[in-house]
């Protein structure tokens, strides 16, 4: 079923719009409160997944996260320069480079919990239960193919 066309379609009324406008607001968010930590939240995805072993390289986090590979690259390049990962060739196939959280990047990644959840429920706090179910079922729902 097609829900735009030529005739009916209103960039500022479009779900594209309304979804890039929520995202661009989550960033904004995200990063001021991240902005003690000294790190994006693109950079929290990659700890995040690290640190709960989704992802171990960087071809992984890029599908993961939805990241093209060269700014994958340049966010682990901070991120090491940070001493937040360490990047490793695989024994077995020196094509493929590994990754590991540092010290100091569990440290910062082991912070993230209280942080993340805050920002998200402040802008979810007018909605109930049940409508926080249906915008994660929708979304889920737009988002698959």
């Amino acid at each position: 079923m097609n829900h735009y066309s030529p005739d009916n379609f209103s960039l500022t009324q479009s779900v594209g719009f309304s979804i890039n406008k929520a995202r661009n607001l989550l960033v904004t968010e995200m990063d001021a409160a991240l902005k003690e930590l000294d790190i994006t939240s693109q950079q929290m995805g990659i700890l995040l997944s690290m640190r709960r072993g989704v992802a171990t390289t960087p071809f992984e986090l890029s599908k993961l996260l939805g990241i093209d590979t060269g700014l994958m690259t340049r966010m682990l390049d901070k991120l090491e320069a940070r001493d937040l990962l360490a990047r490793s060739r695989d024994i077995e196939d020196r094509r493929v480079v590994n990754l590991k959280l540092t010290k100091e990047g569990e440290a910062v990644a082991a912070q993230l919990p209280q942080i993340a959840p805050a920002v998200l429920n402040r802008r979810l706090k007018k909605f109930t239960k049940a409508e926080f179910e249906e915008l994660r079922r929708l979304l889920n729902k737009f988002l698959a193919e």
